[in-house]
């Protein structure tokens, strides 16, 4: 994926740049509002702005057109909970406990981890609320809780004040929890509608908040196979993982993207809202890369396609529409410092980032990025392990241009330079030895900072 795909995408797009009929507030509040919508299993393919026209997302395209795209966005991991994790607490899952997707407790265990996100944690929403902020969160949360896990702490206890949340959650909305999975035939809200229906909760959050700083999680979940776009597929169970039911999935997510735009727009809070579009991490399945534009990697990898993900944020009052960032290099774990300095919220006392504020890079400015970013998936040979030459080294450090992979054994040391092979195809760890052992030594000395779930949990 090259910066000059983006510019491709984006050009011609003026002209959804404004739309006519806004509604103006009454009062223009001081602190802008925060929506972090952030797609399940979205790869940087499935978005038009982005990819090769294989599908189109129009209403998702106007939004980049709107706002600032950054190219080298990276999720904390390729995989859900984790990922999720990064965002919300600004530090390495690994610091956590948190390795992969949260499951039964004796998968958990199996994988070496907890069996949800400590409710001491720092939390982004907490932050925000602690800064005068009403909070809500819509949507998947898989931080603990679901399936046998039945002592996960409330969302309330993370900093939200109201919540809707899937089955992967401690307390799931009934309405499209009719059973303990992602979705059954018999939940009252439909899952080709979940999206719709998160999308209402957002907007009357919004409305019922009007003239107060709203912070408000907008996490739908039904980009995650299986795609089940209408009740004539419901028997269908051999297409709910095949390209055309993806495609007419996604069309419908779009569309609910461009409908959440408008509505912020009657309700005259756009120009004073900070939205950030983005995805926990890379796809599956990938279609034959497609959906990670032909990267290497899918979700559950730690190459390019598992977790360099499409990343838009768009805030009208101050930042200019239409504006690429290809060179400075972006991870979740930034978003709470930076969301933090534009917002004017204190950060919690103590509070010690795995990222760093790169609020400058996010308001369109030239900014180069300080720390190091690391990953961590696919310790044992439980965790879920991608085909097709996906199935990257357990560890990952990434440094200006230059990314190393890695096991913990020492096994399996790959070095790239991203600016020169992005697809991740030539090794050149035997030509740079030391490059790889300073690289080696600063991954192993963060893997050994570890949170390690005790035998006896």
């Amino acid at each position: 994926m090259s910066s000059n795909n983006f510019v491709r995408g984006l050009t011609g797009l003026a002209v959804c740049a404004s739309l006519p009929g806004a509604v103006l507030a009454q009062k223009k509040q001081d602190k802008p509002n925060v929506l972090i919508i952030y797609t399940d299993d979205m790869g940087v393919g499935d978005v038009s702005f982005l990819n090769s026209g294989w599908v189109k997302t129009p209403n998702i395209d106007r939004l980049a057109q709107q706002g600032l795209v950054i190219d080298q966005y990276y999720s904390a991991a390729p995989v859900s909970s984790p990922s999720r994790v990064g965002l919300t607490t600004g530090q390495y899952p690994l610091q956590w406990g948190i390795n992969t997707f949260l499951n039964d407790r004796r998968m958990n265990r199996a994988v070496e981890q907890f069996d949800y996100l400590d409710a001491s944690a720092p939390s982004m929403a907490r932050a925000f609320k602690d800064g005068g902020y009403v909070t809500g969160h819509f949507g998947k949360w898989h931080m603990g809780g679901g399936r046998d896990v039945d002592d996960a702490p409330s969302i309330t206890l993370y900093g939200f004040d109201e919540y809707k949340s899937t089955y992967e959650s401690p307390d799931p909305d009934p309405r499209i929890t009719a059973g303990n999975w992602i979705w059954q035939k018999n939940d009252e809200i439909k899952r080709w509608d979940r999206t719709a229906y998160f999308v209402d909760l957002t907007l009357d959050f919004f409305k019922r908040h009007k003239g107060e700083p709203c912070f408000v999680n907008l996490w739908p979940d039904d980009m995650h196979d299986p795609w089940v776009y209408g009740p004539e597929v419901l028997d269908k169970n051999g297409t709910f993982s095949t390209q055309p039911n993806f495609e007419k999935v996604l069309a419908e997510y779009d569309r609910q993207m461009g409908r959440l735009m408008d509505g912020l727009k009657e309700l005259g809070i756009e120009d004073n809202t900070i939205v950030i579009f983005t995805s926990d991490n890379g796809p599956a399945p990938s279609f034959k890369q497609i959906r990670a534009n032909m990267m290497r990697g899918t979700k559950n990898s730690l190459y390019e396609g598992g977790i360099r993900m499409p990343f838009i944020i768009r805030w009208p009052d101050r930042i200019k529409g239409g504006q690429v960032n290809d060179r400075s290099i972006v991870t979740a774990l930034d978003l709470f410092p930076s969301l933090c300095k534009m917002a004017g919220v204190e950060l919690p006392d103590g509070y010690n980032p795995g990222g760093e504020d790169m609020s400058k890079a996010l308001m369109g400015k030239k900014q180069t990025r300080k720390k190091d970013m690391m990953w961590d998936f696919g310790r044992n040979a439980t965790f879920a392990r991608p085909g097709n030459g996906n199935y990257s080294p357990h560890l990952a450090i990434r440094r200006g241009d230059w990314k190393l992979l890695m096991n913990s054994d020492g096994t399996r040391i790959e070095l790239y330079n991203l600016c020169d092979d992005i697809n991740e195809t030539t090794n050149v760890a035997d030509a740079n030895p030391k490059l790889v052992e300073k690289l080696k030594t600063e991954l192993l000395k963060w893997w050994d900072t570890r949170k390690v779930r005790p035998s006896s949990m």
